[in-house]
């Protein structure tokens, strides 16, 4: 297992940018791919992006294409999600969570493919 440590939420207005940072402890970070989940209030959570192993491949959600992107440094155990161009619905408890599957494709964007969450981070976008 590996722990997860989200920050970087907060309130933003409609059009402005947040960086959400996730950093992770315990196993090696480098032996997981990586994902970003959010929650709205009243709804279902749902996939944002994902990120693999050594961050050449990413995997967006189309709602957040071309506005957000995810990264990260294995050397600071820490994976990132640039948030640009916030919109009302973006608002939400966005999570990370880790897998250690090892899909060919290399995208993952299921609840049940990560075994490890953060406790999450509010982002509230007035509008």
């Amino acid at each position: 297992q590996v722990q997860l440590v989200e920050s970087g939420g907060g309130l933003v207005q409609a059009g402005g940018s947040l960086r959400l940072s996730c950093a992770a402890s315990g196993r090696t970070f480098s032996s997981y791919a990586m994902g970003w989940f959010r929650q709205a209030p009243g709804k279902e959570r749902e996939f944002v992006a994902c990120i693999s192993r050594a961050g050449g491949r990413t995997y967006y959600a189309d709602s957040v294409k071309g506005r957000f992107t995810i990264s990260r440094d294995n050397a600071l155990n820490t994976v990132y999600l640039q948030m640009n161009s916030l919109k009302s619905e973006d608002t939400g408890v966005y999570s990370c969570a880790a897998t250690a599957a090892a899909y060919p494709t290399n995208i993952y964007v299921r609840e049940s493919d990560f075994g490890s969450w953060g406790q999450g981070t509010q982002v509230t976008v007035s509008s």
